[in-house]
């Protein structure tokens, strides 16, 4: 008999920890990955010739980074890896890729999709000029090519990674002129009962702001964003908020990074056939999964935050239980105890995520302050008016109908960084809940390929 094909599309903390899992086991998984190497986007690691210490790289996480680094080392020869190659497709139980060796079709067996997240970002007034990063982009350039997206840095928007990235600029040396927070302080005292269940990761929390207040950095909560300055020749020149008191605060940076935490990669699970269902208290729509990493549809297994939003420590643990799951739904012995332990990790993890949740809530009341003239769409330049008027002209209540008369996610980056503000917009022009809006639909590619590399798109 055969050996089972058992694929893992992302190598980040969730893939290596599975990949591990399969390998003790002995089963020799195929690990697509889109980076030059494993370790995701938390633990990227640096370019051939950096010598950068892990302490510098990852600060608090450097033990964690290290150990899923050499974790993933240490399956040389046991795993078919396949860096540098894009999933831009699955349909009838085949992954299409695009990579060094051209494109190819794999069957499987099995699937676990670990795709990893993305910044979650809300438009402003100015933010399509040049010098205006996701906090993502802005961390791949200090980790991936060790320098810093600006001078002057302003920092905005809330959740964890706010602070991180931040935090992480400041050790380096370079500018932070400010951390710009739109969630209050109130909230997040609020949601510290479900913080406890993740002693060590709030007090890397609290780390971080005690490290950026010792490099003086002033930093604003309960602000409300209202313009990115700048224009075509200079880029941005500087951000302009409003505080908790209502004042008007200008600070002059020449580059800004923005993000309200982070939303899931779904959409090779929506082309895989999987189920989604919306989550009020972070207000996106998720792939539907079981404890133990099953998804909806036979032989598509899901772990870490290309499912849920659970952080680094908790796709570890998701990964190992989608693996073991995976080897036991295919008649392997597996340690009952291993999966339990592993099931405890993440329902810590899912606990924790509801206390930021709570804490650095998406301020989705936002989108109805907005400008006409902001562009929502950076991809397409679509403004704010032009899909207000889509829905007044047109009467478009649905995601997908209103990107079909507006072109509203039609870009490269298929409404990753402007679906969810636009199903608010949406929400709040016709007065209906957001759930009620629905999501964009997935498309192959997911992610741009070259022209002729595709062959069938088979749906």
């Amino acid at each position: 008999m055969a050996d089972p094909v058992v694929a893992i599309i992302g190598a980040g903390p969730a893939g290596v920890r599975a990949a591990a899992a399969l390998v003790a086991a002995g089963v020799r998984p195929v690990v697509i990955d889109e980076a030059m190497r494993a370790g995701g986007q938390i633990y990227r690691r640096q370019p051939d010739g950096f010598t950068r210490s892990y302490t510098d790289l990852y600060g608090s996480e450097a033990d964690r980074a290290k150990a899923v680094h050499d974790c993933f080392d240490a399956l040389h020869g046991h795993v078919d890896y396949r860096p540098q190659t894009l999933a831009w497709n699955i349909s009838d139980r085949r992954i299409f890729t695009a990579g060094p060796d051209g494109q190819q079709v794999l069957p499987f067996d099995a699937l676990l999709l670990c795709t990893g997240a993305t910044d979650r970002l809300m438009p402003v007034s100015g933010w399509h000029w040049a010098g205006c990063y996701s906090l993502g982009g802005a961390q791949i350039a200090l980790k991936a090519q060790a320098c810093a997206i600006g001078r002057r840095t302003v920092f905005m928007g809330s959740g964890p990674l706010l602070y991180l990235v931040a935090a992480q600029y400041a050790k380096a040396g370079a500018e932070v002129a400010a951390v710009l927070d739109t969630s209050s302080m109130s909230a997040s005292v609020a949601a510290l009962p479900r913080l406890l269940a993740q002693p060590a990761t709030l007090r890397v929390g609290v780390g971080l702001l005690r490290d950026l207040r010792r490099a003086g950095v002033p930093i604003h909560r309960g602000i409300t964003p209202v313009e990115i300055h700048g224009d075509a020749d200079r880029g941005v020149s500087g951000v302009t908020v409003r505080t908790s008191r209502g004042d008007a605060l200008t600070i002059d940076c020449d580059a800004a990074a923005m993000g309200h935490h982070l939303r899931p990669e779904t959409q090779l699970a929506e082309l895989a056939g999987c189920d989604f269902a919306f989550d009020a208290m972070v207000r996106q729509w998720l792939p539907v999964r079981d404890a133990d990493g099953r998804s909806s549809q036979p032989g598509v297994y899901l772990a870490g935050d290309g499912a849920r939003i659970l952080g680094a420590v908790a796709a570890e643990a998701a990964g190992e239980l989608a693996a073991l799951t995976i080897l036991a739904d295919r008649g392997y012995r597996v340690s009952d105890t291993a999966r339990q332990d592993a099931r405890q990790a993440v329902a810590r993890a899912r606990r924790f995520a509801e206390g930021l949740a709570r804490a650095y809530p998406w301020p989705h009341e936002q989108t109805s302050a907005l400008g006409d003239a902001t562009i929502l769409c950076r991809c397409e330049a679509i403004t704010v008016g032009d899909l207000r008027r889509t829905i007044a002209e047109t009467g478009a209540e649905e995601a997908n109908r209103a990107k079909a008369f507006s072109r509203i996610g039609m870009g490269r980056c298929q409404g990753r960084y402007c679906g969810l503000a636009a199903a608010e917009l949406i929400a709040g022009a016709v007065g209906t809940p957001v759930e009620a809006v629905g999501r964009l639909r997935a498309a192959a590619p997911v992610k741009p390929i070259a022209i002729g590399s595709a062959g069938r798109c088979d749906r």
